[in-house]
């Protein structure tokens, strides 16, 4: 029976963490970071996704901010939005809900952001950095949050073959750079990869971030694998990943359950980012020393 990864009850006791960082913050008289989050439209699995980060703020003692604008937001009007966030000494973190509508040019919108509030990592200098090996920006939060569990269960991906199944701006071709950092050999596959299976089936880490439901069987995977399921989907009023779940797990050494693995990893990594960004922002005008 393979390793539950169990990504709630470690991002648990990490924002029991952060929640207690924040407290001492408060006790030696500062302020309490805050997250500005931007959500444009009534997109549904938006909206969930927006409640689900601030509640996970509130929790730990970070302020959240909020701005609901309609769906028929003009660029412009976005782009005013995060000058004044920017502006604002006391907004820690951006966060800019995606996807976008489309009279919105998202990419414009992710660059518009300034780099030391860019806390979702998506920023070109703080994608830069990771890609150099260098953490001093802000990692993606899904990427930070798998580090984080593998490293918390002591898995090492030094020397391991990463397949990573999903080539997408906001996990894959992160989490990609970021298990070259960690001296993994990668494999990505995407839309156009032949035949997904042929490197599915040689990795000793296997990460899955499509949104393809059952998309990996247990003939895609090695025995003894570790399988890191990002994707998340709803299938007759159920939950599900992208692996099958019942099935894989008689075959690999670990597995991460949807939901419940990999999702609260990502909000918590979100919390870390919006602590880490308040903290270069607060020591740097502050005479307080961490």
């Amino acid at each position: 029976m393979a390793l539950i990864l169990d990504g709630r009850s470690l991002s648990e006791k990490i924002r029991q963490e952060i929640k207690k960082e924040v407290e001492v913050f408060l006790q030696k008289g500062l302020r309490r970071p805050a997250l500005a989050v931007v959500l444009v439209g009534d997109d549904p699995a938006s909206q969930i996704y927006v409640n689900n980060k601030r509640k996970a703020c509130e929790k730990v003692g970070i302020k959240s901010l909020y701005y609901k604008l309609p769906q028929n937001t003009r660029h412009e009007e976005l782009l005013e939005l995060i000058a004044q966030l920017n502006a604002d000494e006391e907004v820690d973190g951006i966060l800019v809900q995606l996807p976008l509508p489309e009279q919105i040019n998202q990419r414009e919108i992710i660059t518009s952001i300034l780099p030391s509030k860019d806390v979702d990592g998506f920023h070109p200098e703080n994608m830069g950095m990771l890609l150099s090996g260098s953490e001093e920006g802000f990692i993606p939060c899904t990427p930070l949050g798998i580090d984080i569990l593998l490293r918390h269960y002591n898995i090492d991906p030094k020397g391991a073959n990463v397949t990573i199944v999903g080539a997408g701006f906001i996990v894959g071709r992160p989490l990609s750079a970021l298990m070259l950092n960690r001296n993994a050999t990668v494999s990505v596959c995407h839309i156009y990869t032949r035949d997904i299976s042929v490197f599915t089936r040689e990795a000793d880490i296997l990460i899955s971030a499509t949104g393809v439901p059952g998309l990996i069987d247990k003939e895609k995977v090695k025995e003894g694998a570790i399988v890191i399921d990002v994707g998340i989907s709803k299938v007759n009023g159920k939950i599900v990943g992208d692996v099958k779940f019942n099935e894989v797990k008689e075959k690999v050494k670990a597995i991460t359950p949807v939901p419940g693995g990999v999702g609260p990893m990502t909000v918590t990594a979100l919390l870390l980012n919006t602590v880490k960004a308040y903290k270069k922002r607060v020591y740097s005008i502050s005479t307080i020393k961490p």
